[in-house]
């Protein structure tokens, strides 16, 4: 008993320990935030990886045509995997090219993006592409027909105003507007001959529509984002503290674009359609916001010749699958493995396509924990040094305790137990201070980003509105266990130091 009461004492007066308890403290801290915010741009990462690719990709060699009889394939799939598997889709990818002009009068922008035509019907049961859509009767039943009014203005601290009339309401002001401009155009040119030169900027020269905008669609395709946004800006309410993000928008559902495509004959051909921008979409991922858009399946097969000559069927390039939750995904993947050949097909997990990233964040999260580590480590020697000057300084009572009968065993259990209640009040703040760091994590980067007069976390950079955070208990646990541990290992030998010290001689000098 008389050892813990003498670690206490130590612990109230001695206020040398504080120092101790403060480096175990923010080490603590430290290592809970940064693995919190890691982990959750892992988690963040993964899951829209995840929501975009389903959970095993199923994709023909021949990437250019596919491969034909999805019937069949879906049916001998579900032959092999049916007991692991909920729903699969047909795709078909091929790299393209977009353009349309800003505000449908200005100048033209051009995007390479990857086109995948997706089955509006079975697509939302695969991947999570509905939750990214702007319009709410969208994410609940994925459609290509331009919606009326009704798109999200303001979603997960977004503000885009421009998407108030997106839709039929604004495609018809659109269409009013063109007519506004061709009738100017054509009375300022109505005097010219055939022969007079024209400003080849003037809009509307060579691509007057054919049909009537204000009541007609072409094609839907969905777009992402990044290829609608020309600016993201930032801003922090003086008020509230509140971080609000704004997009220019040039690109709002109801505007028609162009695709160019290469066509699936051999050589190919290059052809191009105009589509009807029905929705955008934003995973928060910037190669997927900006790099692919979503257009008919049958109208991408169509446009592009995906035809079996042998059979006569139309083709796809991939077959996106959906596990059953808790399944083993490399089981299903291994299965369809062992059925199909290699030389015609590629069978692969969303994580198998992401491993490069996921790797990269695994050794980046290991370097910083290393990092971390060696900040602990220097606590320990601090706690080492500070033991030391402290069995040097208490020699004299060391003496008496072993006078009055107290065993060198029991005097090295003191510093032991001492190390001990350092590692862990110090772990408890730091357990404290850290999780407090992670819940208020937002308000503290407005508040650092007022101190220094910039945006400590920029969307534009990091591509999320919010850091993401994630508590992971065996993580924390860990952490704890780990800090405890080396405090306890710092005081191994100022404990045995102070074991050794002989009562007699002590009290003598």
């Amino acid at each position: 008993m008389y050892k813990l009461l003498l670690c206490w004492r130590y612990l109230l007066t001695r206020f040398i320990a504080l120092a101790s308890v403060a480096s175990v403290t923010l080490g603590v801290a430290a290592m809970i935030v940064v693995n919190a915010v890691m982990l959750g741009f892992t988690k963040e990462m993964t899951d829209r990886t995840q929501g975009i690719l389903g959970d095993v990709i199923f994709t023909s060699r021949d990437l250019t045509k596919g491969f034909p009889h999805y019937d069949w394939h879906r049916k001998k799939i579900f032959e092999v995997v049916g007991d692991l598997i909920e729903e699969l889709t047909p795709t078909a990818v091929t790299e393209g090219m977009l353009s349309y002009r800003i505000g449908g009068i200005g100048e033209q922008i051009t995007f390479q993006v990857k086109i995948v035509g997706i089955d509006a019907s079975t697509q939302a049961k695969v991947s999570k592409i509905a939750t990214y859509l702007q319009h709410p009767e969208n994410r609940k039943l994925l459609s290509f027909d331009l919606r009326d009014d009704g798109y999200d203005v303001q979603r997960e601290g977004v503000d885009r105003e421009e998407m108030r009339d997106a839709g039929w309401g604004y495609r018809r002001w659109r269409a009013a507007q063109i007519k506004h401009w061709q009738r100017q155009f054509e009375s300022q040119h109505q005097t010219e001959t055939d022969d007079s030169p024209r400003d080849p900027f003037t809009p509307f020269q060579n691509d007057v529509p054919v049909f009537d905008m204000a009541r007609e669609q072409h094609a839907g395709i969905i777009v992402g984002i990044g290829v609608s946004s020309l600016r993201r800006t930032s801003t922090i309410d003086p008020e509230t503290g509140e971080k609000k993000v704004e997009d220019s928008l040039a690109l709002l559902p109801g505007d028609d674009v162009t695709l160019g495509f290469l066509t699936a004959d051999l050589p190919p051909r290059v052809g191009s359609d105009h589509f009807t921008v029905v929705d955008l979409y934003e995973s928060k991922m910037w190669q997927y916001d900006q790099g692919f858009v979503f257009v008919p399946l049958e109208k991408l097969q169509q446009l592009r010749g995906m035809m079996d000559a042998d059979s006569g069927s139309l083709t796809v390039t991939q077959i996106l699958i959906k596990a059953k939750p808790g399944v083993d995904i490399n089981m299903v993947r291994d299965r369809l493995r062992e059925e199909f050949p290699a030389t015609l097909y590629s069978i692969t997990t969303w994580q198998d396509d992401t491993r490069q990233m996921l790797d990269a964040f695994a050794t980046e999260l290991a370097m910083i924990n290393v990092l971390l580590f060696l900040i602990f480590a220097v606590a320990g020697f601090g706690i080492l040094a500070i033991f030391y000057m402290i069995v040097i300084e208490k020699q004299r009572d060391i003496g008496i305790l072993k006078a009055l009968g107290a065993s060198s065993g029991g005097v090295m259990q003191i510093f032991l137990y001492y190390s001990l209640l350092l590692g862990s009040v110090g772990s408890g703040l730091g357990l404290v201070a850290g999780l407090l760091f992670v819940e208020y994590i937002k308000e503290i980067a407005v508040f650092l980003g007022f101190i220094l007069q910039r945006d400590i976390f920029s969307p534009e950079v990091y591509s999320f509105y919010e850091i993401p955070t994630v508590v992971d208990v065996p993580t924390v646990i860990g952490i704890i266990a780990g800090a405890i541990c080396i405090a306890v290992a710092a005081g191994v030998l100022p404990a045995m130091r102070a074991a050794r010290v002989h009562p007699v001689e002590t009290l003598r000098s």
